[in-house]
């Protein structure tokens, strides 16, 4: 079997989840596209650390000479064009991977990107924390999720996400999706998100919760990045229930590590979820490297991938991923900026 280069569209990527990953800093899109700033005339990884562009200023390109024969340039923060074999392999599989009309074995998988199967199950497992065809189940749930909220029926959506039973599909779905799959018919609506932008000492804070938890806390962002990430959840500046909670989540974040109290509503892959409950039993005051994290939740060799859950963290401070330092004890990336990290250790360290 032989696969042609697939596009960003092409592979199952739309705009839409593209920015949801540069939203997110996801750093397990890094090498599967590019983000072109045209304000900027640069071009970044999708975890670049730099301050989001806003939505109208940004196109995606499948790939860097893409966006460098559309005359931007790399970006020197993160070097989006300093790509390595194993990265850009990872990202031509997922690319595969993606399409949906293929399910490839993996030796044809292994084949295409010019790997021996059994090493480049290591590859690919080491990168995305998950085999390929734990990743290929993860994204025909996904399908099937968007064949309901297109208007599919749960049956109809199961069968043509590739499950031959309805059996399997619940079976692969079940922690993943987040939510019924009647409601994943309905699209998703119906969830009401409270929030609010708050000044805090390390800078402008946004909170976001839904009823069950804080769904969502970041600096630098706004109600335009929060719309962009739940497009169609109805969305209420304040409130006064959520103000309790927000002054909760403010002594937090100017007190870290005593968060313990405040729910949480946030989903990721089973693997993500892993790395973030590893993260809140770290204790105030120390630090841990992400060799510490891979090897605590059963996946020594998953290095990388911890780190990229670890960036996929959607409410700061309260799971925290600032406790995470490499190996040689220097204090690493983060992505909010490092004077922020430093502080916050700081602060735990009393």
């Amino acid at each position: 079997m032989k696969f042609e280069d697939i596009g960003v569209t092409e592979a199952g990527i739309t705009d839409e989840r593209a920015w949801q990953a540069v939203l997110e800093r996801d750093r397990s899109f890094d090498g599967r596209f590019v983000t072109g700033v045209l304000s900027t005339g640069i071009y970044c990884r999708p975890s670049c650390s730099a301050r989001h562009p806003r939505r109208e200023n940004v196109r995606f390109f499948a790939q860097v000479g893409e966006a460098e024969r559309s005359g931007l340039r790399a970006c020197l923060r993160c070097h989006p064009n300093d790509v390595s074999r194993d990265e850009e392999a990872v990202a031509h599989a997922l690319r595969i991977l993606d399409a949906d009309e293929v399910s490839p074995r993996l030796s044809e998988l292994a084949e295409a990107v010019g790997y021996s199967a059994t090493h480049f199950q290591r590859v690919f497992k080491r990168s995305v924390g998950l085999s390929p065809s734990e990743y290929l189940r993860v994204r025909r749930v996904e399908r099937a999720g968007d064949a309901m909220s297109g208007g599919a029926s749960v049956t109809e959506a199961i069968y043509e996400a590739g499950f031959g039973a309805s059996s399997r599909f619940y079976q692969a779905s079940e922690g993943r999706l987040g939510m019924t799959p009647s409601a994943w018919r309905n699209g998703g609506r119906g969830v009401t998100i409270h929030w609010a932008v708050v000044q805090t000492s390390l800078g402008r804070m946004l909170v976001a919760a839904t009823g069950k938890g804080v769904c969502r806390l970041s600096f630098d962002e706004g109600g335009e990045e929060l719309a962009g990430r739940f497009p169609h959840a109805q969305l209420v500046e304040g409130g006064s229930e959520f103000e309790s909670l927000l002054e909760k989540v403010v002594a937090a974040v100017e007190q870290p590590g005593q968060s313990r109290a405040i729910p949480l509503d946030v989903q990721g892959t089973a693997f993500q979820e892993a790395v973030w409950r590893e993260l809140q039993r770290i204790p105030a005051g120390e630090t841990r490297s992400y060799a510490q994290i891979a090897a605590a939740v059963g996946k020594p060799g998953a290095v990388r991938a911890a780190g990229s859950a670890n960036g996929a963290n959607k409410v700061a401070v309260l799971i925290p991923c600032h406790r995470v330092i490499r190996a040689d004890g220097s204090i690493g990336g983060y992505a909010y900026g490092e004077a922020i990290k430093r502080e916050l250790l700081k602060r735990e360290r009393g």
